[in-house]
């Protein structure tokens, strides 16, 4: 098919509809960078219809591809080869994964590998259905149906999807039925035929996406078929928990943890604050093998600015004050705060209803005591300073210090936990003889390389199954609850009292508060919704621990020995740094999204790099531009010495029509231009008459006699290869 509009038509169309696979991906999956992946589709269908050679296509795809796994995965510079190492042994190791059937312990490098080869195949096809095969209605009907199920069976909505997708597909659909009519009477198109044929197709599509729209709408006759599959799916079987793919955000109901779920950033709170905090909403203490619940208790109220009996600090730690301030976007009837809270500061008269069991903090009119959402609040809260010295002191339970039936709450487990998660407990903590260091290796544990953080490939527990001990010894993939809990109950196990902490990280630093200077205003979304761990110590209350992958929360403590030293082992906690901006906030029931590639944070390492670089780059710059220019200049020399080594080694009689062609470009850039209505003979004779030989007219005699029979006596095309080698070499004489 010619380089047309019509044809250019046809590859934007195939785009889009290429497209609407990828618009779920980033909604339902982890998948980040979709934008790149877009680039790639849309590189593709530009190299197509640009018509480039096989070769130099797949050379510019295969960089684009390594360019872009660069970017997401490595942090080493695209020309800087040891990451390309790396990755080779990558693609190696992987390949065996997948002889072994091992899908879950494939790398992120790889499948984003393998997710630009499916889209360069599907591509491809795409381009097959289009040009060769003129039809697309499988492709159209499989798209349709892919969104269809998407939004009946998950979160994405195709509402508009579905539209976009009826238009292109009809609209391609009429154009490939035009083409293959026009084949098949072999009749030839002008722009008259086109226009004839193409307006009564736009103005169809046009009516009937309008008429689909404004049409009154009948309420369904079927009932949802979701519900019913899911309760279909339970009889008898497993319970899956979660019900599928979650979204991120604040939840109620931890009873079930596991399954994947999906980034929302929506936002929740806006914090004016000293520094990034995370901010706690409640607690849970029973672990039941599949998920957390809380103990019974006797909720009680307080005034709305009265001290707040939550977990308060013990006198004997290093505090100093602060105070917050918390805009809510969303209708929240209890207090988000930070550890160590004292009061809750409302505009009008409100009461405070505590659950002291999970330490939740609920909000009711001061009228009739009816839960109520605030708009604002402030928080003071005291920020402690815990000394590590202070923190060893705690070897065992002491019955003096630690009650018995708070020390059993604290550490009750399901009777049926495996054993191996006590002995690897054990294994862990077996060099250490205080409570706080056996909760640092337990932390540093999940560090390790054998753990990964993943929102998407996360395992649900079977109805015989342990949520720790799966993560722990099955899958070792998991987000914020899987690494929280493992935590939890592996201090459990060995006797130190924990608690499973729900709430929120710092969110992402906007500016510098304009009434006060000394503070900065955060973000929080439901993205930053987190889980995390409290060890108690009864010499110093409940403190913080951050064993998930990748995160680090803020709590201060210091390292510094009685004499005044550092042990090697230990850094001083420094104080939560300037805010910069942070793209590696969480979620999880509590979960997290990837970091999502910024345009311009990459312009501004453009920028960067050129001002760093300019003088060399702009002369570099020049020295190619200058070569290109004497390339181009001297095209008529190189070009035909490079026709004259590709066809020196070819051997079938069916190449006079290719070289032919080929002669008469050379011919033309050589200055012996055809004119518009001259016959091949006319301009043979022409071309004999200025070169003062034969040749030219017998070489057209041959290619007239192939053009018309499709074939020559054999052996032809080596005499015709001589004649044409000679009119080549005289244009470049």
């Amino acid at each position: 098919m010619k380089r047309d509009f019509q044809s250019f038509l046809l590859y934007l169309f195939g785009f889009l509809l290429l497209w609407e696979w990828l618009r779920p991906i980033g909604q339902l999956t982890t998948t980040d960078h979709i934008e790149m992946f877009v680039i790639f589709i849309l590189l593709s269908f530009t190299l197509a219809f640009l018509r480039m050679k096989w070769i130099w296509q797949m050379i510019i795809k295969l960089w684009f591809i390594f360019f872009s796994v660069n970017m997401f995965h490595y942090g080493e510079g695209f020309f800087q080869l040891g990451w390309l190492t790396f990755f080779t042994n990558e693609l190696t190791t992987n390949f065996s994964r997948i002889v072994a059937r091992n899908w879950l312990g494939l790398t992120n490098e790889f499948r984003t590998f393998l997710l630009f080869i499916l889209l360069w195949l599907m591509v491809y096809l795409v381009h097959y259905w289009l040009l060769n095969r003129k039809r697309i209605f499988i492709f159209f009907f499989m798209t349709l149906i892919y969104i269809t199920v998407l939004d009946t069976f998950t979160l994405y909505s195709a509402k508009t999807a579905i539209i976009r997708t009826v238009v292109v597909g009809f609209a391609v659909m009429g154009m490939l039925t035009y083409y293959r009519i026009l084949g098949k009477e072999q009749v030839n198109s002008d722009s008259f035929t086109t226009r004839k044929w193409m307006r009564p197709l736009v103005l169809m599509i046009a009516s009937s996406v309008f008429v689909g729209i404004i049409a009154p709408k009948f309420a369904p006759i079927w009932p949802d078929p979701v519900p019913y599959l899911k309760a279909a799916g339970n009889k008898g079987g497993e319970d899956v928990a979660g019900n599928g793919i979650a979204k991120v955000g604040y939840g109620t109901d931890d009873s079930r943890l596991g399954g994947p779920f999906i980034g929302d950033d929506s936002i929740v709170f806006r914090s004016e604050a000293a520094e990034k905090n995370y901010w706690k909403v409640e607690t849970k203490d029973h672990y039941t093998g599949k998920g957390w619940i809380p103990s019974e208790s006797t909720p009680f109220r307080i005034g709305g600015e009265e001290l707040i009996p939550v977990s308060p600090i013990p006198s004997n730690v290093e505090t100093r004050d602060e105070s917050a301030s918390l805009l809510m976007f969303m209708d929240y009837d209890h207090v988000i705060y930070p550890a160590g809270i004292q009061r809750v500061q409302f505009q009008r008269d409100y009461n405070l209803e505590i659950d002291s069991t999970k330490e939740k903090i609920s909000i009711l009119n001061g009228f009739d005591s009816s839960p109520i959402a605030p708009d604002s609040y402030s928080v003071e809260y005291k920020v402690p300073n815990y000394k590590a010295t202070e923190l060893r002191e705690t070897t065992a339970a002491n019955p003096q210090q630690i009650h018995a039936e708070f020390l059993a709450r604290y550490t009750q487990l399901p009777d049926n936990l495996p054993d191996r998660v006590r002995e690897l407990a054990e294994s862990i903590t077996e060099k250490e003889t205080n409570w706080f260091d056996k909760a640092k290796a337990v932390e540093r544990y999940f560090g390790g390389s054998g753990f990964t953080y993943s929102q998407s490939d996360v395992a649900v527990p079977g109805e015989n199954e342990d949520y720790v001990d799966q993560f722990l010894f099955e899958t070792k993939i998991g987000y914020c609850d899987n690494f929280s809990t493992s935590m939890a109950v592996l201090l459990r196990s060995i006797g130190i009292p924990t608690r499973w902490v729900k709430g929120y990280t710092g969110g992402e630093f906007l500016e510098y508060s304009e009434d006060n200077s000394s503070k900065q205003i955060y973000e929080i979304t439901n993205n930053n919704a987190h889980s995390w761990v409290e060890v108690y110590f009864p010499n110093q209350g409940w403190v913080p621990f951050e064993p998930t992958k990748g995160f680090t929360n803020s709590v201060s403590i210091d390292f510094t020995n009685n004499d005044g030293t550092t042990p090697a082992a230990e850094t001083t906690a420094t104080p939560t740094p300037k805010p910069q901006r942070n793209l590696d906030e969480e979620s999880g029931s509590s979960k997290k999204t990837e970091q999502t590639f910024s345009f311009s944070g990459f312009w501004l390492s453009i920028k960067t790099f050129f001002n760093q670089n300019g003088e060399w780059i702009i002369g570099l710059a020049g020295v190619v531009i200058g070569a290109a220019c004497l390339m181009y200049r001297l095209r008529g020399k190189w070009i035909p010495r490079l026709y004259l080594l590709q066809f020196r080694l070819r051997k079938k009689d069916e190449n006079i029509g290719k070289a032919y062609l080929i002669l008469l470009e050379q011919l033309e850039r050589y200055g012996l231009k055809r004119n518009e209505n001259q016959t091949l003979r006319n301009y043979a004779r022409y071309i004999d008459t200025f070169f003062a030989s034969r040749e030219m007219s017998k070489l057209t005699d041959r290619y007239e006699q192939y053009l018309y029979h499709q074939k020559l006596p054999e052996g032809s095309w080596k005499d015709s290869r001589e004649l044409w080698e000679n009119l080549i070499k005289k244009t470049i004489a």
